[in-house]
């Protein structure tokens, strides 16, 4: 109800909604707490992350968005239809002609640009061979990169593109 709310742009009945589930939040994490005399490890760490999410505030750092996933992050999109993401950035280094995967990595949240450096490295280290161009998306503007890869950012991907 509380989403539902929200969605109709019905924000005080959506508070009430929230304060609501953190009150059930909050007599489970102590009900459990009282009951369970000696818990087992997986069950400690799921009350200590039940507890940080029953303590997160709205403007807080570092929040938990996933009770059962440690690394998922929000990440600013900055469109109109889809203004946030949850999850976390990877980085992926292909060959040109065949899709061999040469590189893949995961991030936390940093800008596209910074990422590239250690996928090249990444992609040397696993195929010998430094590549010579490295094709980016939009994301890519403004990149750091101190290789001797030449880096393309390519605007909009032509139909004909190979």
């Amino acid at each position: 109800m509380q989403q539902r709310y929200s969605h109709a742009r019905q924000m005080k009945r959506a508070t009430k909604k929230t304060r609501k589930l953190k009150t059930y939040l909050g007599r489970v994490i102590r009900d459990i707490r009282r009951k369970c005399k000696n818990p087992d490890k997986k069950l400690i760490a799921l009350l200590i992350r039940a507890e940080k999410i029953h303590a997160q505030k709205r403007n807080d750092k570092n929040k938990i968005y996933s009770v059962h996933e440690e690394a998922v992050f929000c990440i600013a999109k900055g469109k109109i239809h889809k203004k946030y993401e949850f999850g976390n950035k990877a980085s992926f280094v292909s060959t040109s002609k065949n899709n061999w995967v040469l590189s893949a990595l995961s991030y936390d949240n940093p800008y596209d640009g910074h990422t590239l450096d250690d996928s090249l490295k990444k992609a040397k280290k696993n195929s010998g061979k430094e590549p010579k161009h490295a094709h980016c998306d939009g994301g890519y503007k403004g990149h750091d990169s101190t290789l001797k890869t030449q880096a393309h950012v390519i605007g909009k991907i032509p139909k004909r593109a190979s």
